[in-house]
């Protein structure tokens, strides 16, 4: 079986990344997250996608994908970018 390329997403280790963090988390099952002092490193074997109903969800008020660029640092993966989602993947 061929190793399948890992997505990777980087994020602020603030306060309003702990929602998408644990919808990453919900929604990704197969993703490996690790904490640092200053962020949050986040590795999943070939896509990765953020619902923003989830992160709604969690935080109680409607969430805009958008809202991922205030607390991104970096990633890695093509992107897929919608009002109802946000997708890190490789071909």
């Amino acid at each position: 079986m061929a190793d399948v390329s890992k997505v990777f997403l980087a994020l602020q280790a603030v306060e309003e990344s702990k929602a998408v963090v644990a919808a990453i988390e919900k929604d990704n099952p197969a993703t490996v997250i690790e904490y640092d002092a200053a962020m949050v490193k986040i590795t999943t074997p070939g896509r990765l996608t953020i619902h923003a109903q989830t992160v709604s969800d969690l935080i109680g008020r409607e969430w805009d994908t958008q809202e991922l660029q205030i607390i991104l640092i970096t990633l890695s993966g093509n992107v897929d970018e919608d009002y109802d989602h946000f997708t890190l993947f490789w071909y």
